[in-house]
């Protein structure tokens, strides 16, 4: 489903036209580990749009994160491409007391394996969730390696408000096909769209 050029704007793409931005995918999970993405990443689209919607975690104090396969590592373990990136954090708290804004050297990763952090610390209270975004450009490139940003708003395990911002590249030249997200303890509801933007 394309979207129309107002809501394209809106989503940082502005100056495609219509019909560029393409809805491909939506899932939605219900306590469940993980969603993967492992169709429809491919040479189409030169950038693929994630967005979080209501993602509500099981186990308090979880983390939401991703990781990728590349072509050469088809139904791999997500542990081969590795990730360098930063993470810098805002928070407030809900009682008004404690405000921050702070680069975040436990989230980052330098030519890390590991699953790359979204959003950290979440509650899981039925009041709680998070909501966001990941870019991943040019995954299908066999020259490059793959830049992603990205930023999410969630409910902190102890109720601050904390929005994450964070950027970074999968320093991997194969194409990139597949991409997972999870949480790092338990299980999480919520629904995860998949966008797809023509170059």
């Amino acid at each position: 489903m394309p979207l129309g050029t107002h809501k394209a704007t809106l989503f940082g793409v502005a100056g495609v036209s219509t019909g560029d931005v393409v809805l491909l995918s939506t899932q939605t999970a219900s306590g469940s580990a993980s969603i993967t993405f492992s169709s429809e990443i491919d040479s189409t689209y030169g950038e693929y749009i994630f967005k979080f919607y209501n993602i509500n975690v099981g186990t308090d104090q979880a983390t939401f994160h991703f990781q990728v396969n590349a072509t050469d590592d088809p139904g791999g373990g997500y542990d081969t491409s590795t990730i360098t990136s930063t993470l810098f954090t805002v928070y407030h708290s809900e009682a008004g007391d404690a405000t921050s804004l702070a680069y975040n050297a436990g989230s980052d990763q330098a030519n890390g394996t590991a699953f790359q952090q979204i959003g950290g610390s979440l509650g899981n209270g039925s009041d709680e969730s998070l909501a966001g975004e990941l870019h991943l450009f040019n995954p299908a490139s066999t020259t490059y390696v793959k830049h992603f940003y990205g930023r999410d708003i969630n409910i902190f395990y102890n109720d601050y408000a904390f929005a994450d911002y964070f950027a970074g590249y999968i320093n991997d030249t194969t194409a990139i096909d597949d991409i997972q997200f999870k949480v790092s303890t338990g299980v999480f509801d919520g629904t995860i769209k998949m966008w797809g933007v023509k170059n």
